[in-house]
């Protein structure tokens, strides 16, 4: 898959060129050597995220990618199926309690088409000490740490990188996290949730498919929407 190398630059505009000059028949827009926490934060205020090639954990740099087709979940659409409602009264869920935890489970190698590599877990543990980037947990009723996810909150936008779950103790708590996330965002408008690329499992919660151009068009607007209170 070809690449562009973005230029080392401090501006955004600069670093990631303006979206009609991305290529227009693939989702990957660039590559760079550079990977840090701002160039991370530019990157989503531009409409794009960062993940390794896959095949390629560990090595030095990044790919950037804005899908041409962007996963999308709007927060009040959630589908809650009886059986989801049935789910989360077992589960008590909270907010940044095990971001750490949450980060390793969700980086395990062992994953299918696992890509959360040791850069990637450093710039987002940076993110997550500077306020940006937060968990939510979800734990059983032995006090056990069933699953969650995380991702990048700013304002009305909550990029959502990874999520997990317990297959022996977390029956559907990845869906409950995402339940709880859903209604940090009840009293922010407009708000928005990212799921990067739409999954059959995804589609099944309410996701939709958007060409990259709407998801751009929304971008401003969420981002100067206030966020969620996360502290509570």
């Amino acid at each position: 898959m070809a690449t562009i190398a973005c230029e080392n630059q401090s501006v955004q505009s600069l670093i990631f060129g303006p979206p009609d000059l991305w290529p227009r028949n693939q989702d990957a827009v660039c590559s760079t050597r550079e990977f840090d926490a701002e160039l991370t934060l530019e990157a989503y205020r531009a409409g794009l995220f960062p993940m390794p090639i896959s095949g390629m954990r560990d090595t030095a740099g990044v790919t950037w990618w804005s899908p041409l087709e962007r996963g999308i979940l709007e927060p009040s659409r959630l589908r809650v199926s009886k059986s989801l409602k049935k789910s989360a009264k077992r589960y008590r869920t909270t907010i940044d309690a095990a971001f750490d935890r949450v980060l390793a489970a969700c980086a395990d190698p062992s994953r299918p088409y696992g890509w959360i590599d040791a850069q990637i877990r450093a710039v987002y543990t940076e993110l997550h000490q500077r306020g940006v980037v937060h968990s939510v947990e979800c734990w059983d009723a032995e006090d056990r740490l069933a699953g969650g996810l995380y991702g990048v909150s700013l304002g009305g936008l909550f990029a959502g990188e990874s999520m997990w779950h317990d297959p022996q103790h977390g029956r559907d708590a990845s869906k409950v996290a995402l339940l709880r996330l859903t209604e940090q965002f009840s009293d922010s408008h407009p708000s928005l949730i990212d799921v990067q690329w739409l999954t059959p499992h995804l589609a099944t919660l309410g996701a939709q498919a958007i060409p990259r151009e709407a998801y751009l068009a929304r971008l401003d607007d969420l981002l100067r929407a206030p966020g969620p209170a996360w502290g509570r």
